[in-house]
């Protein structure tokens, strides 16, 4: 199967090893992988800040890019919620009907990693090891937005080596949520300390979810209290193997 990563911006600009792991991973499944190197920004940040139209601009440039790709994969479910929810209204409200029906086309082959893994791939068992204690996160836009389930869970359950640590008030939101966590700095960061009392919690080795987002903001908070738990991105865990060190891959 052909695949083209869409690896946003965030993860391109601050954590390029979930790319990596990424194309480790799906290149060990059998996925023949390109990476289209025009690509930008899904344009969320700018539709969520009220700049309808730079997020138009980025809508319609990823729409074209990607309109003869075979699949789409995105290790972000915040950007993939992005082209769920906001894409259809961005293109109603500029009445752009080629455009519409160009999106309508991509949409069914766009698809979060782990979505991509169970739904497309049909696989839970991806060959990983990773000897850890592992606390999941589910992300607000995973959880709430695009639905994903218990995806990740499963994939992680068959990490050999893994022990998945349950979490208290699990689908409880880390309060980032983009400018969020800048706008609304003392609410979020009230969230922040109740998430990361529950992690902590656990006493896992990490924390893991399917966004670097979520994991950027949890990550912070974990450095600032000298906590021993890090934070590490699914893919990242999916990709590691016994022949190569856990740790590096991490």
């Amino acid at each position: 199967m052909r695949a083209s990563l869409f690896i946003t911006c965030y993860n391109d600009t601050l954590y390029p090893e979930t790319g990596r792991a990424v194309v480790r991973l799906l290149e060990r499944l059998g996925v023949e992988l390109e990476f289209r190197a025009a690509q930008t920004c899904c344009g969320q940040m700018h539709a969520n800040t009220g700049f309808r139209a730079e997020a138009f601009s980025q809508a319609k440039r990823l729409v074209r890019l990607y309109s003869d790709a075979e699949a789409v994969v995105i290790p972000s479910s915040s950007c993939v919620c992005m082209m769920r929810d906001q894409y259809p209204g961005l293109f109603e409200e500029l009445g752009n009907e080629s455009l519409r029906r160009d999106f309508a086309a991509l949409l069914p082959r766009v698809y979060e990693l782990t979505e991509f893994l169970i739904d497309q791939l049909k696989v839970e068992d991806v060959g990983a090891y990773f000897p850890h204690r592992v606390a999941y996160h589910p992300s607000c836009h995973a959880l709430r937005g695009l639905h994903i389930g218990d995806r990740p869970v499963r994939l992680l359950k068959k990490v050999r080596g893994l022990e998945l640590a349950p979490i208290e008030n699990v689908d409880r939101c880390c309060g980032f949520g983009g400018t969020f966590s800048v706008k609304n700095f003392e609410v979020s960061s009230a969230m922040l300390g109740a998430k990361v009392h529950d992690l902590l919690s656990t006493k896992a080795d990490y924390c893991t979810a399917v966004d670097n987002s979520c994991l950027m903001h949890i990550g912070g908070a974990l450095h600032r209290q000298y906590a021993g738990m890090r934070t590490i991105h699914i893919a990242q865990i999916l990709a590691a193997t016994e022949g190569a060190a856990a740790e590096e891959a991490a």
